[in-house]
């Protein structure tokens, strides 16, 4: 029951970065355009850091990377 209720609290945060996400590119347009390649390795980075976590099955690690990329990736999406 415990690890049930770890999953759907870490699926709700996910949820929630993608209204962060907007909410950070609504803010923060000028900083967009200049680091466009660093926001694209940061996705990258953090897909395989949520891809290793998931291999050697640490929660706490995949669900924070999958936050990272979702969070970035929406900020790129302008």
């Amino acid at each position: 029951m415990k690890e049930v209720l770890k999953l759907v609290i870490g699926i709700v945060v996910l949820v929630l970065g993608i209204p962060i996400g907007s909410l950070l590119t609504k803010w923060t347009k000028e900083e967009l355009k200049e680091g466009r390649f660093w926001f694209k390795l940061i996705i990258i980075f953090s897909s395989m850091g949520a891809i290793l976590s998931l291999i050697f099955k640490n929660d706490v690690l995949l669900f924070s990377f999958l936050f990272i990329a979702i969070v970035t990736s929406k900020s790129l999406r302008v």
